[in-house]
């Protein structure tokens, strides 16, 4: 996969391109790059869009991706997030029609929001190395954690879909097998993997919502009118609405 997507950077250095400033502005990356060049989407981009699957996101991505050192895979789902917006933005402009549900008929209607003006969702600055410390409230540990990559996220995605079918699936314990690097000052994964095993789940929540609130990406919420009247704010996501225009 490193190959393949250095093999993209490298081919399309020369096509006309843009440069996206990353939400997260490359703290949490070796290199701390801030921002990346990204292509333009063209005709030939549509055998991958039409193509669609599981492997859109990251196909279209290693297509665009002008950056032969950078691996999609490596990179945060805020980053990616943004990198999307601007291949969306640049190639059908910034306005968008999005299905939601009026609270007070509960009848379904569409509205259109405009995604040129999208604030950077920031919180606490991590360490040098890119990770946070942080004490549970319950078990009054002192963890280290990450935002996970856009390749782990994957990775999690395929393990749930492989999982024996009946079984419950531990995808709450995998992800935090990925973010938590350090407990009480071990690095050592089976200690780690222990400790999550018996975690309070008001620990595991205060995780959740650390994350939440501190990893930098998008705020793609926007307020829509709804035909009885009232404001309502609805998230922008990246699912079929967000593509619907590539069809």
């Amino acid at each position: 996969m490193e190959d393949q997507s250095r093999e993209y950077g490298q081919q399309n250095l020369t096509l006309p391109h843009d440069v996206v400033t990353l939400p997260s502005g490359g703290i949490f990356y070796r290199n701390k790059k801030k921002s990346i060049k990204v292509g333009y989407l063209t005709a030939s981009d549509e055998n991958i869009l039409m193509a669609g699957g599981p492997d859109l996101t990251i196909n279209l991505l290693r297509a665009k991706i002008f950056e032969p050192e950078i691996r999609v895979e490596d990179l945060l789902e805020g980053d990616i997030e943004a990198i999307l917006v601007f291949l969306r933005n640049t190639a059908f402009g910034p306005e968008m029609v999005v299905n939601s549900t009026d609270p007070q008929t509960r009848k379904r209607f569409q509205s259109t929001v405009v995604l040129d003006e999208l604030n950077v969702i920031k919180g606490q600055l991590p360490l040098e190395d890119g990770t946070f410390v942080i004490s549970l409230p319950k078990s009054q540990a002192t963890i280290k954690i990450k935002p996970l990559t856009y390749g782990e996220v994957r990775e999690i995605e395929n393990m749930v879909d492989l999982y024996p079918q009946g079984r419950i699936v531990p995808k709450i314990t995998w992800r935090l097998q990925k973010e938590i690097v350090e407990i009480n000052g071990t690095t050592d994964k089976g200690e780690i993997a222990k400790f999550i095993e018996q975690m309070p789940i008001s620990d595991s929540k205060y995780v959740r919502k650390f994350m939440d609130e501190n990893e930098p990406r998008l705020d793609m919420n926007r307020n829509v009118m709804t035909p009885s009247g009232e404001i309502l704010t609805v998230n922008v996501g990246f699912g079929v609405d967000f593509f619907r225009p590539f069809f």
